[in-house]
């Protein structure tokens, strides 16, 4: 991974571990961005789990329209907003003052990958398990057939990273992560 903005490689640290622990414990939902069938944007909220390494995994119904687009285009783009950080300052803002402060994001752009039924399980199941121990269990609980059958697990490569409201004032941090087999 390389950093684009150059940042001191402590603050670079930090931002990165406060920017997982918001995507974790408070954001929660993320919205996922595919190219529909003309080539637009579309957007939907839904859940995506955000790994270590940046990468994403989706498990999602079989059902959604999104499938078919990141089978025709595989880059996507997984973004999780939020409240500002505590603290957060807007002293000079780049070209407007609305008189608020900037909201925490965290974008992971990245290439789609489709995974097999056994990752698709795995993943279901782990997931699922962590969120019934901490109470959430109005989910309806798949079994393997089931979780085969109805839903399809997606991996999402990690290419690009953007960070905003997790340094000082208006900072952001980018970051290429480079792709398998090569360099960014």
């Amino acid at each position: 991974m390389t950093a684009v903005s150059g940042p001191d490689p402590e603050e670079l640290g930090a931002a990165q571990a406060a920017a997982r622990e918001f995507v974790l414990q408070e954001a929660a939902f993320a919205q996922v961005t595919t190219r529909d069938q003309w080539g637009f944007p579309v957007a939907r909220t839904m859940t995506a789990f955000l790994r270590d390494d940046w990468s994403v995994d989706l498990v999602q119904r079989r059902s959604h329209a999104r499938l078919r687009q990141l089978q025709a285009e595989p880059r996507l783009l997984v973004t999780w907003v939020g409240t500002p950080r505590p603290g957060a300052t807007n002293e000079r803002p780049h070209v407007f003052d609305i008189g608020q402060l900037p909201p925490r994001a965290v974008f992971v752009r990245g290439t789609a990958e489709f995974m097999d039924d056994d990752w698709t399980v795995d993943c279901y199941l782990r997931h699922v398990q962590e969120q019934r121990v901490q109470g959430f269990d109005r989910a309806p609980l798949r079994d393997r057939d089931q979780v085969v059958a109805d839903l399809v697990g997606v991996h999402v490569r990690p290419f690009r990273i953007r960070l905003e409201g997790f340094g000082q004032g208006a900072q952001s941090f980018d970051l290429t992560i480079d792709p398998p087999g090569g360099t960014a």
